[in-house]
């Protein structure tokens, strides 16, 4: 188990560092306010109403931030895969409740980092203050602009190649309804469009 921690945790200095180069005195601090959690197949993580304590950093495993309606339906407004960082940004940022839930799609295991004592870190040592930025601006501003623009200018086909291209095995780990909702479309959709790549292959 502690091989596989190191192994985490290695995998979490590499995410840092494909960011922003950071120290070994950072990466130091970081290791100590870092704790991990495993969380079954459909467990929660984080309750909508929830405030958020922690960013996550999955080290196995796939996460989805939901919405449900006054109906009852959900709607995915995300989903996280491993070598990735999840949370409710919002939550975190302002201490406010979480407006969504997130939840286990697979058994995941999990290094959160409490959010409170990052910052203080970030605010401490210029490295980190170096990564933070590089991170906001990659996941919060450029990947979010991108998806709000594919999700208006590319098909449902076109969305869903893309997303085969970054997760070619993710039809066979979450059920086909969570990969449409991701998409905006219905699972009926996405069978149709499933058929017809199989065809041209």
């Amino acid at each position: 188990m502690v091989s596989n921690h190191n192994k985490h945790l290695q995998a979490l200095k590499s995410k840092f560092k494909s960011y922003s180069p950071i120290s070994e005195k950072s990466w130091k601090f970081i290791e100590e306010i870092a704790e991990f959690q495993t969380l079954k197949k459909g467990q929660t993580l984080l309750q909508n109403g929830e405030i958020a304590k922690n960013l996550h950093f999955i080290a196995k495993g796939i996460l989805r931030a939901f919405i449900t309606d006054q109906q009852g339906n959900f709607y995915n407004k995300n989903l996280f895969f491993e070598n990735s960082f999840a949370g409710s940004k919002v939550s975190l940022m302002l201490q406010t409740p979480s407006d969504f839930t997130i939840e286990a799609l697979e058994d995941c295991i999990l290094v959160n980092i409490n959010y409170k004592k990052y910052m203080r870190l970030i605010s401490e040592n210029d490295d980190l203050k170096n990564f933070y930025i590089a991170h906001m601006e990659k996941n919060w501003i450029i990947e979010k602009e991108q998806r709000e623009v594919a999700l208006v200018m590319q098909n449902a086909t076109e969305r869903y190649v893309k997303l085969l291209e970054k997760h070619p095995d993710i039809a066979h780990r979450i059920p086909l309804l969570h990969i449409a909702s991701h998409l905006g479309i219905t699972p009926t959709q996405l069978s149709r469009i499933r058929k017809i790549l199989e065809k041209d292959l």
